[in-house]
């Protein structure tokens, strides 16, 4: 046997607890931002609120600047936010982000079943079980994104090519990819999550059934393409089709009605949740502007009298040098966190003006890739900025991630997103006439003589999202 030596050379990111907490910052919502704020509060003597009557001047009652930066001890620390901008954009394109989430379902100790935690978010909970599954990085990402672009009913209504268009990766996502990941995500609690119609939701969770369930076939049968026979109750069809007698497509019918039509209500607190927004939009002198929200920001000072202390006694700081350090970080991480969600704002609303001033049937195609160029960030940061940070408009409150959509060619050569698509389609359903209604490929027909070409496919699925029933079950007599 030899010995020999080998030198080896590699490159290791490492973030900086800086860089970590700015990470997390970005990714909370307000209220979440409010919650992480308060327990720092509590821990840290060297943090505390700004109040209005702290801000004034005792001489003259005017409010002063909120920046006391120049009373703290100066350090060498580098903490500005252009810091925090070179650092963020130097790093990797498959960054795993869930090592710096807030919050998820804790695994059990013991292997058994999860239950969801009574203050889980559904994206919580599902998020905490794709920690636990044994997968490639690449492959976590793209199940995670799927998690990301569900409802709160638990439904996944974008295709997956529309959430493939939106990400990069090298080499390019292909379409098995994404439906191996829709697979792992289907595969979580609760069953029927993940499903892109109310069929394939029922579908998944007959699937867990055990096999000697009664009438469980009749009812895959039903959930796979009869359901409209069900809703309109039309007993001889669903008979002859099925080849069953009255006895078992009662059965299969109870067995349908006791599924969850929408698997991820649960998740969804009882009580009403009040949405604070983040930005504001307006229209000043025929340009759309953004601002922040001020009531939304967290006010941050350092506590003069401990930064007082300290300042006498530099060389016994301690564990008070150490919270000052960390107080001057997040005071600073709140402020690039509001400048980050302002700038995003602002780059989204300058290229969906059309959509402010004519509504959805004028919103144009956008992926995160545009966005994170304009503002010289990652795209996944700009996913992160985009996820419950929510904008008021004069067309009411929008989630930032809602302008975002795929492209679908135009006869002159243009592109028209999925978002105008489905506000066309609803238009269309609204003023046909109710004794005649339109079926799929009839609106793909005129679609097309708008110039738009969609497939009747497209048309269906779109319909299916925004929960308009088939041509036959819109029909009146």
């Amino acid at each position: 046997m030899k010995h020999h030596l080998q030198l080896k050379f590699g490159q290791q990111l490492t973030l900086t607890p800086q860089l970590q907490q700015s990470i997390r910052l970005l990714q909370l919502s307000t209220l979440e931002l409010n919650q992480e704020i308060e327990q720092m509060l509590q821990d840290n003597p060297l943090l505390e609120r700004e109040t209005e009557e702290d801000e004034r001047d005792p001489r003259t009652g005017e409010l002063e600047s909120a920046d006391h930066s120049e009373d703290l001890p100066s350090d060498k620390t580098d903490s500005s936010a252009e810091t925090l901008q070179n650092q963020e954009q130097s790093l990797p394109d498959e960054l795993d982000w869930n090592d710096y989430s807030t919050g998820g379902a804790e695994p059990e100790d013991d292997g058994g079943p999860q239950t969801p935690a009574a203050s889980a978010t559904l994206r919580e909970y599902l998020l905490g079980q794709v920690a636990l599954l044994p997968l490639l990085l690449r492959d976590r990402m793209l199940v995670s994104t799927l998690v990301e672009a569900l409802n709160e009913d638990g439904y996944l209504e974008q295709s997956l090519e529309e959430i493939a268009s939106g990400l990069e990766a090298d080499p390019p996502i292909d379409p098995e990819e994404m439906r191996v990941a829709l697979g792992y995500l289907q595969n979580l609690d609760p069953p029927g999550v993940g499903a892109r119609n109310l069929g394939e939701c029922l579908s998944l969770q007959l699937k867990n059934l055990p096999e000697s369930t009664p009438a469980l076939e009749a009812a895959k049968k039903i959930a796979n393409g009869l359901l409209n026979l069900l809703a309109a109750r039309d007993v001889g069809k669903l008979k002859k089709s099925l080849h069953i007698d009255d006895a078992e497509l009662r059965a299969a019918r109870q067995l349908i009605l006791k599924l969850n039509p929408k698997p991820g209500a649960q998740f969804s607190a009882p009580e009403s949740h009040y949405v604070i927004p983040d930005v504001f939009v307006r229209k000043y002198k025929g340009v759309w502007l953004v601002s922040l929200n001020s009531d939304a920001m967290p006010k941050l000072r350092i506590n003069r009298v401990y930064a007082d202390i300290l300042a006498r006694h530099r060389d016994n700081g301690g564990q008070l040098a150490n919270q000052l350090q960390e107080a001057k970080w997040l005071i600073k991480n709140v402020q690039q966190r509001f400048d980050t969600i302002l700038r995003v704002s602002q780059a989204i609303v300058d290229r969906q003006r059309n959509f402010f001033e004519h509504g959805e049937v004028a919103m144009r195609p956008l992926v995160l890739r545009e966005i994170a160029e304009a503002v010289d960030l990652h795209e996944s940061t700009i996913s992160r900025v985009t996820t419950q940070k929510y904008m008021m408009t004069p067309r009411g409150l929008y989630e930032l991630k809602y302008f975002f959509g795929s492209h679908v060619a135009t006869e002159a050569g243009g592109v028209c997103s999925s978002t105008a698509i489905r506000a066309l389609i609803k238009q269309l359903v609204g003023s046909e006439d109710a004794k005649k209604p339109l079926s799929d490929g009839q609106i793909a027909e005129v679609l097309a003589q708008q110039g738009i070409v969609v497939a009747r496919r497209t048309v269906a699925k779109y319909r299916e999202s925004l929960h308009i029933p088939t041509a036959n079950m819109r029909k009146s007599s």
